[in-house]
Formats: C-alpha cells, sequence, structure tokens
C-alpha cells in the first residue's frame, strides 16, 4: 500500500559537484521526506550529507536534478525567501545565533522577518521557550549560555514560524554525549508535537536508529537501510 501522506522534500537525479567539477559530493541522487516523518542521512562526515541539507535548503544549487521543498523550487531566488520565512527551519551543529543578543531577541528575529504581530511574536518565544526549559533563560545573552542551552535556543528559533520540514545538520556534532542525547530527544519530542517533518545528519548511529527511516550517504550516493 502507498504512503497516503503528502511528500514535503523531493530529490531526482541530482548531482552536485565542487571545484569546477574536479570533486563530485552527490551522484545521481534521489531522495523524497513525506509530512510527519524524521528521517536520518547517516554517514561519515564528507560523505555528502551537509550538501543535501544544503540543496534541500536553498543553500546552494545542484548542478543537476530536479528539487521540490513544500511545493516550491529551492533553486529559484523567489521560492527560496519563501521557504526560509514560512516553511522551512534550519538546525545547524554551531547554532549561528547571534551572540550579543539575549534568547529572546535571538528568537524574534524569524518573527521580524515575516512581520509576525508583536503579541503574537511573545507569545511564541514563551511557548517555546518553555517547552525546552529555557523560559528563565530569556534575557541572558546568548554568550552566557552552555553548548546545550544555546543548541535548544536555535532549536526554537528554527521552530519560530511553525514550519512544515526542519533540515538539522549535525545539531548534536559539536555537544558531549549526554547532552547530545538530551537534544537530540528534545527535537524529536518537539517535531512529533508541532506535527512536522525532520531530516537529521548525523553520523552517530544510536541517533539514526531512533529516527523513523535511516538513509546511508556513502561515496555520494544513497542508500535505506534497516534501523
Amino acid at each position: 500500500m502507498s504512503d497516503p501522506r503528502p511528500v514535503l522534500a523531493s530529490a531526482k537525479g541530482v548531482t552536485k559537484s565542487f571545484d569546477a567539477g574536479r570533486i563530485t559530493v552527490l551522484r545521481d541522487v534521489s531522495f523524497e521526506v513525506r509530512a510527519g516523518e524524521l528521517v536520518a542521512l547517516w554517514g561519515a562526515s564528507g560523505s555528502g550529507k551537509s550538501t543535501l541539507l544544503h540543496l534541500l535548503g536553498g543553500l546552494d544549487v545542484p548542478d543537476r536534478g530536479d528539487l521540490v521543498v513544500c511545493d516550491l523550487d529551492p533553486r529559484l531566488e523567489a521560492d527560496r525567501l519563501t521557504l526560509r520565512r514560512h516553511r522551512l527551519g534550519f538546525v545547524f551543529q554551531l547554532h549561528n545565533l547571534i551572540p550579543d543578543l539575549t534568547v529572546e531577541e535571538n528568537l524574534r528575529i524569524p518573527a521580524l522577518a515575516v512581520g509576525r504581530p508583536a503579541a503574537a511574536t511573545a507569545a511564541r518565544v514563551r511557548e517555546l521557550a518553555e517547552k525546552v526549559g529555557l523560559g528563565h533563560r530569556l534575557a541572558h545573552r546568548i554568550q552566557d549560555l552552555s553548548g546545550g542551552e544555546r543548541q535548544r535556543t536555535a532549536i526554537c528559533r528554527a521552530l519560530m514560524n511553525s514550519p512544515q520540514l526542519l533540515l538539522a545538520d549535525e545539531p548534536t556534532g559539536s555537544l558531549d554525549e549526554t547532552t547530545g542525547q538530551t537534544v537530540f530527544n528534545l527535537l524529536k519530542e518537539l517535531a512529533e508535537r508541532e506535527k512536522i517533518a525532520v531530516v537529521l545528519a548525523t553520523h552517530e548511529r544510536r541517533f539514526a536508529e531512533a529516527c523513523h527511516r535511516i538513509v546511508r550517504v556513502r561515496d555520494g550516493r544513497l542508500d535505506e537501510i534497516a534501523g
């Protein structure tokens, strides 16, 4: 029986190379994610995981192949803008927060970009911060937080505008084992609660096995494997 859930992200025949074509990172890749799925892109560093996420998120464009993300084409500038503002969230390994701003100020940035009303923004900031245990840290600057607190803040920022799809690029990679597990559990819980799909790039098998599907990335190719 076919899966009735809508496809949120699709790549067909995607190839990506660097250094004027001398280094091929993705080779004729086809991949899809459906609504509500938590999918792991599992592989070693340099295997092509981050490159695929960057293509899906419109941070880079493929050499050839087709991409559709939330019914938009991330190769097109106008579609990329809509994706980033309304339909897509991104969590990076190194959180990419603004260190001199407070937690609350960092969380407000995506809402400001879409002109969200102040009252609704304040309510959403409080809601997300409370969910991740940072309600008491909203007035603290990012540079004063622990690594785990920074990544929790980054997850909240990615969820601020209620995206359909979350792309997480090694979100536990710079954290110790215990904090990494906590952040992963939180990411999975929030994704289920917010009813969004997640594509998680990771080199750790334990996190991959906790996802709904595992897609192994090796030498620029994808192979779905059993958990």
